[in-house]
């Protein structure tokens, strides 16, 4: 103040709180930009992820894990090397008797080095697997003395099917639609041929056997 007089303070250092200068905003352009590009940014996360997904999607059997009849989780890849015949079992069917049998000679006549009878218990085709698993083991075990490998009771068809047998399904392109239908598994993990219940163990055999020959002269070669 000179002479009486007030001389205004410049505009910049008025109180801010008392400051009529209006508040400097972010363009609304860059809001606008910004979510556009949000999402761009998620829906570019997902797809990456769903295509590590799909690269690392097993392509054979013996690539998938499952839980074995004692509750136990294994890797099938301890079977690789060796020809497989995948059955999906029951314990109150009409197929139940002479296919146990015939799988059970089956697997003395060529297991377990070179040939396997790998047994998945399903109860979705009339009810005809209703047991546990302890009582499944000890029913086959019991019964008809097998020695092959048994695993936890699983579905086989649906969205609930098990993804090891879904594999199987996908290659061959054929569905269980009853107990005791039989894939068959080259050394490879891939799927080579599968059977209904109608068809024979006897039947299935050659196949089977033809398999496990081409193992053993491979083998010979090889020394």
């Amino acid at each position: 103040m000179e002479n009486g007089i007030t001389t205004p303070l410049p505009s910049s250092m008025i109180d801010p709180e008392g400051s009529s200068e209006p508040e400097s905003h972010p363009p609304l352009v860059s809001k606008v930009f910004l979510v556009p590009f949000a999402m761009l940014l998620a829906v570019g996360a997902l797809l990456f992820l769903a295509f590590s997904a799909s690269q690392t999607k097993e392509d054979n059997f013996y690539a998938f894990k499952v839980v074995n009849i004692r509750g136990k989780l294994v890797s099938l890849e301890k079977y690789r090397g060796a020809v497989s015949l995948v059955v999906n079992v029951a314990s109150e069917c009409g197929y139940t008797d002479n296919h146990y049998k015939d799988l059970q000679k089956l697997q003395r006549e060529l297991g377990p080095y070179h040939f396997n009878v790998l047994a998945f218990p399903c109860n979705q085709f009339g009810q005809q697997e209703p047991n546990t698993n302890k009582e499944i083991e000890s029913f086959a075990r019991k019964t008809y003395g097998v020695s092959f490998p048994m695993f936890s009771k699983i579905a086989v068809t649906g969205n609930g099917a098990n993804p090891a047998f879904r594999y199987l399904v996908e290659s061959i392109n054929e569905e269980p639609t009853w107990n005791f239908w039989k894939y068959l598994v080259d050394p490879n993990g891939k799927a080579v041929k599968a059977w209904d219940s109608t068809v024979t163990i006897a039947e299935i055999k050659p196949h089977v056997t033809e398999l496990v020959r081409n193992i053993i002269l491979k083998k010979r070669d090889e020394l």
